[in-house]
């Protein structure tokens, strides 16, 4: 599934599934943009690119402004003239509840970076597409599909709307040439719980609570989530679109949410 000279725009790239995207694609003969607000980690993910032979460009931005997703846009085709693929990695996780004091604002965040960010990408980056004929992936959740817990209404209706606009914007583009779909994983082994948990033990509860939470007992890998990415956005997958395809080790045949922690 080579993508020799594509050019692949990955938000949310500076950990996680968006590295590991970002990795993988490289490693496929892609030229990536990379985009984060975090400077030092987008720096050493820059790293690992080039570890396989790839020198990204690094775009410190974050999505959920506006000036910055057209920077972002600018900067990708001033630098390659051209691209093929839109990866709309980046996301948050705010949590509260419908009673909380602050729910309102954390609804407008993650609305804001989780669904507005993607959608607005695309409309800057769909000139682009329709010329290249390329494709969009937007990385979505088994959130969207069901109620993973009782303090995530933001993030579960930001991911659902997420997948229905990616059926409309599919509809739209694809007399144009242009591809749309969503990944949406279950739980992932990532380093996220490193920015909310400051206990180790307590983090390994967390974990141990996710992987009970799939059938098959296990993480899904950020790998395998670059795996399906890569997929398809090749030609081998160039007769979907609108689709959204789960990658969750089963969480969803057992309600998707995340069972209590155990001691």
């Amino acid at each position: 599934m080579s993508l020799n000279d594509k050019v692949v725009l990955v938000t949310g790239a500076s950990s996680g599934i968006g590295a590991a995207i970002a990795i993988k694609f490289a490693s496929e003969g892609a030229k990536v943009a990379i985009v984060g607000r975090n400077e030092k980690k987008l720096s050493n993910v820059a790293n690992r690119l080039q570890a396989v032979g790839s020198t990204p460009l690094v775009i410190n931005a974050d999505v959920a402004k506006d000036d910055d997703a057209k920077r972002i846009v600018s900067e990708t085709i001033g630098h390659f003239s051209k691209l093929d693929v839109l990866v709309n990695n980046a996301g948050i996780g705010n949590i509260a509840t419908i009673v909380q004091e602050n729910t309102m604002d954390v609804y407008d965040q993650v609305m804001g970076t989780n669904l507005r960010a993607p959608v607005h990408l695309i409309h800057l980056a769909s000139p682009h597409l329709i010329e290249s004929k390329g494709n969009v992936i937007n990385v979505s959740s088994i959130a969207s599909k069901c109620v993973i817990s009782d303090n995530n209404l933001a993030y579960g209706a930001s991911k659902a709307a997420l997948d229905h606009c990616t059926k409309y914007i599919a509809f739209e583009l694809a007399p144009k040439g242009v591809r749309v779909n969503t990944i949406n994983p279950g739980y992932v082994r990532t380093d996220i719980l490193e920015k909310i948990v400051q206990n180790e033990d307590f983090e390994n509860l967390i974990w141990k609570s996710m992987m009970n939470s799939s059938p098959m007992h296990r993480l899904c890998e950020t790998d395998e989530i670059a795996d399906l990415a890569l997929f398809l956005a090749s030609d081998k997958a160039k007769g979907i679109t609108g689709a959204s395809y789960v990658i969750d080790s089963g969480a969803l045949l057992l309600g998707g949410k995340r069972p209590p922690l155990e001691s």
